[in-house]
């Protein structure tokens, strides 16, 4: 038995969980690239510390599951220099629909907010134009 649905299922069960309880203990959205883009452009000052601890357990709750013996590391399907495009690439879309997957998919959608819909249908066929024409050009994608 393919054992991938299942992480799939519990990542995504963790996600929806952390999104609840930030909206609940918060009363905000939950939204990675709003709250990272905050520390890195310094408009979120005011709750810094939430948003530094938010950035740590992205880094450190994988790491702590991959240690115990739960997933793996990933293996790039691309070079240094195609990843760094798509990076900056994504971080242009977030900047442009004012959020990404976690705010739109995750807590906007929840919410049955038409923008969010929107923008998540908007990433999905971004991504699966992206698929296409990278297989067109021979890529592993």
């Amino acid at each position: 038995m393919d054992p991938d649905w299942i992480s799939g299922l519990t990542g995504g069960l963790m996600i929806g969980t952390a999104a609840a309880a930030f909206l609940l203990l918060n009363g905000r959205i939950m939204g990675a690239s709003g709250l990272l883009g905050g520390l890195v452009d310094g408009s979120g000052h005011a709750n810094r510390a939430e948003r530094l601890a938010f950035a740590a357990a992205l880094i450190l709750v994988p790491a702590f599951l991959w240690r115990a013996g739960i997933g793996g590391p990933a293996t790039p399907v691309a070079g240094i220099g195609v990843m760094v495009l798509a990076g900056l690439l994504v971080g242009f879309g977030t900047r442009l629909a004012n959020g990404c997957t976690s705010g739109h998919g995750v807590c906007g959608i929840s919410r049955l907010s038409w923008r969010s819909i929107a923008a998540t249908v908007t990433f999905l066929l971004a991504g699966g134009v992206a698929v296409l024409i990278a297989r067109a050009l021979g890529s592993s994608a």
